[in-house]
């Protein structure tokens, strides 16, 4: 079986690409990566390394590259004869790749009625979906039509942290030992891709919100909190009583409305929190703050990982957070110079108040008690600095 994976990043390799493999699979990466698809041709293998005590190390092996800058006639011919396609690219990075998959499906319709699955491995919500939506604009309504029943874009969720590293071996990848891959079912075109790893759910929204505001958001807020207090890694902050308790008290908010919303077992969900704060803990993955609170304006945007649970949970819920709020206003003190949207908060808040600030970036009206909120808890956190 051939999988062609875009993405020979860190992720491609320590998660999806050791997956593929250990599921049977000839895994073929597309990258523009001169070294690493030099490097993926010469040795045909690499190392995963677990972020744990044991340091257990896997081989991953029967891989091989194309660099798409390059040899783009090569990774056409590869999709028409995959038996899978799969992406850890990167949410702006996917429509970049829509022409290669185009070219890709319209060569197989030309040789095969063989059905394939795409699967965006992002992290973000519909990847698959955006990806489908830039490839059918490319598409005469003909074959819309013939490509909508042969091709699969089923909607994935996928978690595992793997850390920045630099390392000896360029090939060699250290990851975490957890991992997650949810795949939203009834998207998938004919036979379910059998892959050890793979949770396939019926409905896939469910489990996109839940790790969304459980793991994004803990990490974010581990960030801010950690960077408000001094902290230098995520690790670090954790070992911090008053991060710990900061965070944990926001992710039981979310995970409040989570249950209440979805139907989620409260005790399984209480377990799923806490496995992820022993993963922030994890004292083999050293993360520093100030690369996972970058991006400060996105992250704050009304449908991201810090708005979003605290509004759902006022109105799932019926009350008002105080951890959530209190998460958000220690992003809107995030001053890292060495971030360009961290620099661009202050400048608003220093042009506009802070009031300005959160109406701005995170699109709550003044009048709401949410709003109102985020003030009360930026002042306090100010007034203790």
């Amino acid at each position: 079986m051939l999988a062609v994976h875009f993405g020979a990043g860190n992720i491609g390799r320590g998660f999806i690409g050791n997956l593929l493999y250990h599921s049977g699979y000839e895994t073929c990466f597309v990258d523009v990566n001169t070294e690493i698809v030099d490097l993926l041709n010469e040795k045909n293998e690499y190392r995963v390394v677990l972020a744990e005590p044991s340091q257990e190390e896997v081989s991953v092996k029967n891989v091989r590259a194309i660099n798409s800058a390059l040899n783009p006639e090569q990774v056409v011919e590869a999709i028409a004869e995959a038996d899978l396609v799969t992406t850890a690219i990167g949410p702006n990075i996917l429509p970049l790749i829509a022409n290669l998959i185009v070219d890709g499906l319209r060569k197989r319709v030309a040789v095969s009625d063989k059905p394939l699955n795409i699967i965006a491995c992002e992290n973000m919500i519909g990847g698959s979906s955006l990806l489908k939506e830039k490839v059918f604009e490319k598409l005469t309504a003909e074959e819309r039509s013939q490509f909508d029943g042969r091709f699969g874009f089923p909607d994935s969720a996928v978690d595992r942290i793997v850390p920045n590293q630099v390392n000896k071996d360029k090939l060699m990848v250290k990851v975490e030992p957890f991992y997650e891959w949810v795949v939203e079912e009834p998207k998938i075109v004919g036979e379910r891709p059998v892959i050890n790893g793979i949770t396939y759910v019926q409905e896939l929204v469910p489990y996109i919100e839940r790790k969304l505001f459980t793991v994004n958001t803990g990490h974010a807020l581990a960030a801010y909190f950690g960077y408000y207090f001094d902290v230098d890694t995520i690790n670090h902050a954790m070992e911090n009583a008053n991060i710990s308790e900061l965070v944990e008290g926001s992710l039981m908010e979310s995970g409040e409305f989570l249950v209440k919303k979805y139907g989620f077992d409260q005790e399984e969900h209480k377990k799923y929190i806490r496995k992820i704060l022993q993963r922030f803990s994890n004292a083999y993955i050293v993360d520093e703050v100030t690369r996972v609170a970058r991006s400060p304006i996105r992250k704050l945007g009304a449908n991201d990982r810090l708005v979003s649970p605290a509004r759902q949970f006022s109105e799932v819920v019926g009350k008002e957070p105080m951890y959530l709020l209190k998460g958000i206003a220690a992003a809107l003190m995030y001053d890292f110079q060495g971030d360009e949207e961290a620099v661009k908060v202050q400048q608003t808040i220093t042009d506009h108040g802070v009031e300005g600030a959160i109406q701005t970036f995170t699109q709550l009206e003044p009048e709401t008690s949410l709003f109102k909120g985020i003030v009360e808890q930026y002042q306090q956190l100010r007034s203790q600095k």
